[in-house]
This record gives C-alpha cells, structure tokens and sequence, in this order.
C-alpha cells in the first residue's frame, strides 16, 4: 500500500554515506476496487428487495344504503387494539355497550391466529384445495387468481375489522394485518375505535389488571 522513496546515499562531511528519508506515498488502487464492489453489492441489493404493498379494504361510504359495505352480524369480527402492546381484544358481531364482552388475545399461534382460523375454517380448507390444484399444474396463474378472488370475497367469507386509538402502537396494526393474511381473510377495513369501544377496552385493561 504504501512505498517508500529512496533517494539514495550521499556523501557525509567525512565521507560517509547518510540515509535520506524517504517520502511515503499511498496506492489508492486497492481502495477504488473496494468502492465499486460495495457499490455494486448495494445496487444488487436495492433491486433485489422490491417494496410489497399491504392491501386493505376499506367498508364503502355512500349516501345510498344499497351501495354500502353491510355486515353479517355472524360474520363479522372486530379486533381492538389499544394503547399498550398487551391490550388486544376481539369480539363478534355488533357491538353492545351494555352486553359485549371483550375477549383478551395476542398475536401468539393461540391467539389472535386461532380465533381466526376456526371462524375462516371454510374458506381456509377451499383454498387449500384451489392451490393443491395450481401447484399440480391444472389451472392458469389467472384462472388461480380469479378463483382464488371468489372464494375469499365470497358472502359467506368472515369480515374483520382492526380498529385503533391514535396510540396505537404502530407494531400491534402490522401484525394484526399479518394474521389476516395468514388466515387467508381478506374482506377485512382498518378503523378508528368508536369512543365506546375505547371506553371498553380501558374498562376491560382495569378489571384485568394488566
């Protein structure tokens, strides 16, 4: 990396030779390759990891009761996330100050996955069956696609609301939102909590004690 100039022997007052020092100079060929191999690596590495969209669905607004998004009581769950990482609750159909009772989960293989699994078994089991067939070659990506579409959109397909308080840890949405993906259910909205169901999970945080 770094050589030394000599600039040879001379003559001292009695005719002795003396060492002249020599001036160092550093060979930046080795640092330019490094460069371009880091850079090449990042460039490889930008294009490799292509951002993923996380889909959604909101429930439809409109003055026209026919054009909006209705709910099967029986079909419908909400998840309600609260402030702490711990307050994560559920319950089903609509809801009732006066008689829903919120029912304490987590994001663990037990928790919030399961509940879901049982109220999706259905649409799970078909589309278990539909990618058996894709995989065995006897349909279309498309055709894949389209049916696939159907079959998690269908009406008898469960709904899922994740509903939030602006504290909300941002963690707790993502993983709410990964469990629906896990558990195939995609008729499902993000929303803000209604000031009752906020009043409900901070009644149900106390008597819990958590």
């Amino acid at each position: 990396m770094a050589e030394i100039v000599d600039g040879g022997g001379g003559g001292g007052k009695h005719g002795k030779k003396t060492a002249k020092k020599g001036s160092a100079r550093i060979d930046m060929t080795p640092m330019v390759d490094l460069a371009f191999l880091l850079l090449t690596f990042f460039v490889l590495a930008a294009t490799l990891a292509k951002p993923k969209a996380m889909e959604i669905i909101y429930p439809k607004e409109a003055k026209d009761d026919d054009t909006k998004t209705k709910l099967n009581k029986d079909l419908a769950t909400t998840i309600l996330l609260g402030e702490k990482e711990n307050e994560v609750y559920y319950y089903k159909g609509f809801f009732k100050p006066d008689s829903t009772v919120l029912e304490l989960s987590n994001f663990s293989k037990d928790g919030i996955r399961k509940m879901l699994l049982d109220r999706n078994r259905s649409i799970i089991e078909a589309v278990n069956a539909l990618k058996t067939r894709y995989n065995n070659k006897e349909m279309s990506k498309e055709e894949y696609q389209e049916q696939f579409g159907d079959l998690t959109g269908a009406d008898e397909a469960p709904f899922v609301i994740v509903k939030t308080i602006p504290e909300t840890k941002y963690k707790n949405v993502i993983n709410a939102v990964d469990e629906l993906e896990i558990c195939n259910v995609r008729k499902r909205a993000i929303q803000d909590m209604a000031e009752s169901e906020a009043i409900a999970v901070r009644q149900r945080t106390a008597e819990l004690g958590l």
